[in-house]
């Protein structure tokens, strides 16, 4: 496979130094990208980086994932308004494992040829004195170089400035592109468009150091139709840890997609060849009420990130809450599972003692909790067949709700009417 023609069809390349896609055409090449460990979970935002590291490996070379433990403790000023808040190193350590464990669900690590590799500046950087760092490192680029960075340049002509700490970023990473080439044989490193900057002080290093030659090649930057930023949501990022978000909510997340979204989004974010991706969307455009792109790379996303059976649980979840799927599902799931699936829906809290020895549907639906605002409207629409609980229409006024009736001993699920949804909780 052709790895830069690969990255050219899916619309994700954006710059590349000349001799890179040579050199890439030649030999099997080791590169690299670097993930910041600021937060203890990546999102959706690195994914473009990870595809980019799996087509790499994917097309023979070997891809080296630079968790940056060291450059975590200042904070990459690119293109940011603001300095970041300092780490303690107990809490990047936390940062970095958490990060390992994800990539590893994407990219193949082991002993073989073109396996993947992990590292951490910090490893080079944890006994490298201030004294040292100026002499060796700081005197291979001129601060006209450094100042001549649009990155730089944007955050001086802003209101707050640029600190010392965020200015020497960029030597930091070019010195970890120098590492990497003279004691790992990285001859690229790779990264979103707006490390350009960072990634040719690494090589100009490397250049100026041991007249070396290293090699660069950047992504675009995603971003929606519509212009917005990519991978945000009202709630906030979208998180590859299902502690953060759920496979559910994932899952969702790339089915909400728009039609011009979820057609660029399908080359960036699967492996699926272009002939399939065009059959997909040509389909699509014959049918797009179906949404077929939208379900194509929601299913691929969700089982490359999480798994299969967690596609499956998303799946009978939309099916539950949007169509007439049943409620077996939730046998599976743990308390945290269930209240990410009713998030946003109306929750109440009904003590176990009233099930035990029993409970009038109208006390439960209107007395106990707030699904109907009195008996008599509970009572109206119970006699109208509006009514459910566990997927069960009732009508009878003198039902009586007890234990047997729970779902995993803990839940009930009202339903008034088709969409309107309730989760009681017995504690």
């Amino acid at each position: 496979m052709n790895f830069v023609e690969e990255l050219r069809w899916r619309g994700m390349l954006q710059d590349i130094m000349p001799g890179t896609e040579e050199l890439l055409n030649k030999e099997k090449v080791s590169g690299y990208i670097g993930f910041d460990p600021t937060g203890d979970s990546l999102h959706v935002g690195h994914l473009t980086q990870i595809m980019t590291l799996i087509h790499f490996q994917n097309a023979g070379h070997k891809p080296v994932a630079l968790v940056g433990g060291a450059t975590g403790m200042i904070g990459d000023p690119s293109f940011k308004s603001a300095e970041r808040n300092l780490l303690d190193e107990a809490t990047l350590q936390h940062n970095v494992a958490c990060l390992k464990k994800q990539l590893s669900k994407f990219l193949n690590f082991g002993e073989g040829e073109n396996d993947a590799k992990m590292v951490n500046n910090y490893e080079w950087f944890k006994d490298f004195t201030f004294l040292d760092f100026i002499r060796d490192v700081g005197k291979l680029i001129t601060v006209n170089y450094m100042m001549a960075k649009d990155s730089v340049k944007k955050r001086l002509e802003g209101d707050s400035g640029l600190s010392f700490t965020e200015f020497t970023y960029q030597l930091i990473q070019g010195y970890d592109f120098y590492y990497l080439w003279k004691h790992h044989n990285c001859k690229i490193q790779m990264g979103g468009s707006d490390q350009w900057g960072n990634i040719v002080t690494g090589s100009e290093m490397i250049r100026r150091q041991d007249q070396g030659t290293a090699f660069a090649l950047t992504t675009q930057l995603i971003k929606k139709a519509d212009g917005q930023k990519f991978g945000k949501t009202e709630s906030g990022a979208v998180w590859l840890d299902p502690k953060k978000t759920s496979p559910y909510k994932y899952y969702q997340f790339w089915l909400n997609t728009t039609d011009d979204d979820a057609k660029n989004w399908i080359r960036i974010f699967t492996l699926k060849p272009q002939e399939e991706i065009d059959n997909i969307i040509a389909e699509h455009d014959a049918t797009p009420h179906l949404r077929l792109v939208q379900k194509a790379l929601a299913k691929d996303i969700t089982i490359r990130t999480h798994s299969e059976k967690d596609y499956e649980m998303a799946i009978k979840t939309s099916e539950f809450l949007f169509g007439n799927g049943s409620l077996d599902f939730l046998a599976d799931m743990d308390h945290v599972s269930v209240l990410e699936v009713f998030d946003g829906i109306a929750q109440f809290s009904i003590h176990r003692t009233e099930l035990t020895e029993g409970i009038n549907i109208l006390d439960l639906l209107a007395t106990k909790s707030g699904v109907f605002s009195s008996k008599g409207e509970a009572k109206k629409m119970l006699q109208g067949g509006g009514v459910s609980l566990n997927k069960e229409k009732l009508t009878d006024i003198e039902q009586v709700i007890d234990n047997s009736f729970l779902i995993n001993d803990k839940y009930l699920v009202a339903q008034k009417g088709k969409k309107n949804y309730f989760l009681l909780i017995v504690e």
